[in-house]
């Protein structure tokens, strides 16, 4: 049959993301056919199933879907593969579509459903059984998996394969009726038991499942499998290229096997390798049961690699989109490093996240010879090479806080911050001295440090040009506020967690520090009214965004999204 979008051009798939740069062997294929004038134009599909949230690996196939369709003026459609009501839920596709959404791409009015072509895909099958290409077939599902044989020896056809047509029929329908229970009977493609692509050896099309349907409600209770829906909604859809992860490979004959056994417009099917990525996860069985289990705190727990933790965390929808280009489309399975996602995201940051100064484990500094009841505001630039960003006030009082790390009593060489007799430059500040230091009677611990400030290094120059090498940052103790900081790190602490490499029991790789919960930072007061969802550079710090859910007006929560340098590969993780 014609392809039904080689002769009418239906619109173009919109998307707020420029146009790609790189070429693969997809776009090779593409560009022949519409050189050779297969197509006129291109219908690709982006068909998830609605049991669960999307992750980053769905990511990159949205953006090569929507990505070619953008790039080729054709369209992406977004066709939820609901075939299994049993597992699917409103709230999977309604974050599904929001996700999609989110990263910048726009289906426009091509939205489909697997149901919606159930009716259609119930008539193909009474002509499959008609066409004696399809049986109903009484064996358990743990009998036809005995039946089905191995690799290295053929199958056994069933006992029920040999029945009439008029037979099948009869059964099919009372199947469709309601009439059997779950589990009963099973409607199966009669193609060859002894083939050597265990997907033909007389797959199943359809099951009895009595359950209601997010859509379809309780209209039927018999279900297509994604084997038998897959291909024909594609048809029905005129999609030109359809493009499947590498597992889908050995499925491929079977999906032309349905399309030819129908004579209807055969889509061409195309594989490349899904995305992994390393010190994660993608199952989602998994991840189901890494929620289940409270070992995270929700699909949106932003150590999750679902596109709803990514984006909770901070990630941007133009690092993951940069993400996904990077790494390009390739037809051989392989591990991408976790390094390179997080790379992109420090490098999006880097351009738009104004900078800020909070301190997470802070140290009192007293400036003896500062007035008492002076304040005083400094100028500091909201980004050192974006001056469009513009600057903002930070107070500054005879008392400070620093972090602890920046101060060392008997500091070892090579140490610049701050020591007995040794000056620093607080940040956009005064250059100070420390003259002394206060412990705790019991502990011995170092709880205050004294210092004298220089009154003409006003901005953090020395008037009579000394160098100083160490430069700090601070906020007023008098000023500041505190704030609760979440350091979220990789999820596992091993590569691949579950592989051989990881060890089997793949919860056993979960990272201890994957969270540190810090209550006792202090913060710049121009951060306490920060908008959920807002990006900043916290200096020396990392990469910080307002948590969107638990934040509250007045109080912010911070999230570690990235820290400024990779620290795993240096340590040899």
């Amino acid at each position: 049959m014609a392809n039904p979008n080689n002769s009418k051009d239906k619109g173009q798939a919109g998307a707020a993301t420029e146009p790609s740069q790189t070429t693969n062997f997809i776009r090779t294929m593409i560009d022949e056919d519409l050189r050779t004038g297969k197509h006129r134009t291109i219908v690709t599909r982006f068909p998830p199933e609605p049991n669960g949230y999307l992750h980053i690996g769905h990511a990159k196939s949205i953006c090569l879907n929507f990505g070619l369709a953008r790039d080729y003026g054709g369209r992406c459609h977004l066709r939820f593969d609901d075939t299994n009501p049993a597992k699917e839920d409103m709230e999977y596709i309604d974050s599904i579509k929001d996700s999609v959404h989110w990263l910048g791409f726009d289906w426009g009015g091509d939205l489909y459903n697997a149901s919606d072509y159930f009716g259609q895909l119930y008539a193909w099958a009474e002509e499959l059984i008609q066409k004696g290409k399809a049986y109903v077939d009484d064996l358990t599902a743990e009998q036809i998996r005995e039946y089905r044989g191995t690799l290295t020896e053929p199958g056994t056809e069933s006992p029920f394969r040999d029945r009439s047509a008029e037979e099948n029929l009869d059964l099919f329908r009372r199947m469709r009726s309601g009439e059997f229970p779950d589990g009963c009977r099973v409607l199966r493609a009669k193609i060859d038991m002894a083939s050597p692509n265990m997907n033909l050896r007389d797959p199943v099309m359809y099951r009895i499942l009595h359950a209601s349907h997010p859509h379809t409600g309780d209209e039927w209770c018999i279900y297509p499998m994604y084997d038998y829906a897959h291909g024909q909604s594609d048809s029905i859809e005129g999609i030109t290229h359809s493009i499947c992860t590498l597992e889908f490979e050995d499925h491929r004959p079977l999906y032309e096997w349905f399309l030819d056994a129908l004579g209807i417009y055969a889509p061409r099917q195309i594989e490349f390798a899904r995305l992994n990525l390393t010190y994660t996860v993608m199952s989602k069985r998994k991840l189901l049961e890494l929620v289940r289990e409270g070992y995270v705190t929700g699909w949106d727990d932003p150590r999750m690699p679902t596109i709803v933790g990514m984006r909770r965390r901070g990630y941007t929808a133009e690092a993951i989109r940069a993400f996904c280009e990077r790494i390009g489309v390739g037809k051989n399975d392989s591990w991408i490093e976790m390094g390179v996602l997080e790379d992109c995201v420090r490098e999006d940051l880097n351009q738009r996240a104004p900078r800020a100064m909070a301190v997470l484990n802070p140290l009192r500094m007293v400036i003896e010879n500062y007035p008492e009841g002076l304040h005083e505001e400094f100028d500091a630039l909201n980004h050192p090479n974006d001056p469009s960003m513009g600057t903002r006030k930070v107070p500054f009082s005879r008392e400070v806080s620093i972090e602890a790390e920046d101060f060392l009593e008997d500091p070892p060489k090579g140490f610049f911050r701050l020591a007995p007799g040794r000056e620093v430059r607080l940040r956009y500040a005064y250059i100070v001295k420390c003259t002394g230091v206060v412990k705790d009677e019991v502990t011995g611990e170092i709880v205050e440090i004294r210092c004298t400030y220089d009154p003409d290094s006003r901005g953090g120059s020395a008037a009579d040009g000394r160098k100083v090498k160490g430069t700090i940052h601070w906020v007023s103790a008098t000023h500041a506020f505190p704030a609760q900081v979440r350091l979220y790190d990789r999820l596992f602490s091993v590569q691949q967690p579950g592989s051989d490499k990881g060890g089997a029991d793949w919860k056993a790789c979960l990272n201890p520090d994957s969270l540190k919960i810090i209550d006792t930072c202090r913060m710049e007061p121009g951060l306490a009214q920060a908008a959920p969802g807002s990006l900043f550079q916290l200096e020396r710090q990392g990469y910080f965004s307002v948590d969107a859910k638990d934040s509250t007006p007045g109080a912010p929560v911070f999230n570690r999204i990235v820290t400024l340098r990779d620290s795993w590969t240096k340590s040899g993780a």
